[in-house]
């Protein structure tokens, strides 16, 4: 039996944008960049297309795809846009927030898990903008990796965990933030709520909307569709086991066998070392930094040799430490026997 061919990574030319527009539009998967994480790309309204996404990840049908678009009037195509949300896309796109409304009956069943709404987002990120715009196609894309892994923040990421199962990558530099979205949902707007938390706050939400968003629920039950991506109790998950602590003490890391590693949140100015203990940030209380390598950690761990990572929660109830605690937890979910 032959070994499938290897990923091809593109480096951001306008000859490689045309051509992977070209095969966005013609029914086919590119996993490229955004903002938050790495996304793997199809046609929205193409439903062939989107399938080969639920393939090549392995994601189960129940867990929706978010439409990514280039303008306020494309999210208008996708999705039945009210008063709330229009005031709070007016405020926060294109950037790292989803919104989960009503869909519009052109959005094919699979994108939505069979559910009358459909999570919709304006990415930051601008190769991934012109993408939508050269392809002009509103694009569905979860994260580029297998179901439930550690979600990918390069390119090499994603050449890692998709390699064999797409023929195209995008290149376009480390994600930036390197959690994935907010998600608001919007289908009620007068009861608005965060089904997952990212980079932009609850309380950020609030002052636009002027009144209360409602906090996010924990989990999903497994076996229903969720309203949006990330709910399930375990994801984003190494293979390592992990375990999770409020705060991980000196004396609790000394008392550490060799084979086991501590991952810290930020570095303080006299900061225990050693070659199990690695950190998100090199300076203290920086939540931005800890974001932006919390993935890149867990997968070096991971490829590690270690038996078990011991991750601390980041501190506060700041939207980064939340988001940041958020996939901390769901890494560290058990697993199912």
């Amino acid at each position: 039996m032959s070994t499938p061919p290897t990923a091809r990574i593109y480096r951001p030319t306008p000859r490689n944008l045309a051509l992977l527009a070209n095969v966005l539009a013609r029914g086919g998967l590119v996993a490229a960049p955004t903002e938050t994480v790495y996304g793997l790309a199809a046609d929205a309204r193409n439903a062939t297309a989107c399938r080969a996404i639920f393939r090549a990840k392995g994601r189960p049908a129940n867990d929706p795809l978010i439409v990514h678009v280039n303008t306020l009037a494309q999210a208008g195509e996708v999705a039945q846009l009210n008063d709330a949300a229009r005031k709070i896309a007016q405020a926060f796109w294109p950037g790292p927030l989803t919104l989960v409304l009503p869909k519009q009956r052109g959005v094919p069943s699979i994108v939505t898990s069979g559910l009358p709404s459909v999570a919709v987002r304006m990415p930051a990120h601008p190769l991934f903008r012109e993408l939508i715009a050269r392809s002009g196609c509103p694009l569905a894309a979860p994260s580029a990796n297998p179901f439930g892994y550690v979600s990918p923040t390069t390119a090499a990421h994603v050449l890692d965990g998709l390699g064999r199962r797409i023929a195209h990558i995008l290149d376009g530099g480390p994600a930036e933030i390197g959690v994935e979205s907010t998600i608001l949902d919007l289908r009620n707007p007068r009861h608005p709520a965060i089904l997952r938390p990212g980079a932009v706050s609850r309380e950020a939400l609030e002052r636009v909307l002027g009144y209360k968003v409602s906090s996010y629920a924990r989990q999903a039950p497994a076996q229903t569709a969720a309203p949006a991506p990330g709910m399930l109790e375990r994801h984003y998950s190494p293979r390592t086991p992990l375990s999770l602590f409020a705060k991980l003490t000196p004396a609790a890391i000394r008392k550490l066998p060799a084979d086991q590693a501590a991952l810290l949140i930020s570095r303080p100015p006299e900061a225990l070392r050693g070659p199990n203990i690695f950190w998100l940030a090199e300076r203290a209380a920086d939540l931005t930094g800890a974001a932006h390598h919390l993935f890149e950690r867990l997968r070096a761990l991971d490829a590690g040799g270690w038996t078990r990572i011991h991750a601390e929660c980041a501190p506060g109830q700041s939207a980064l430490a939340l988001a940041i605690n958020d996939r901390l937890q769901r890494a560290a979910a058990k697993r199912d026997v």
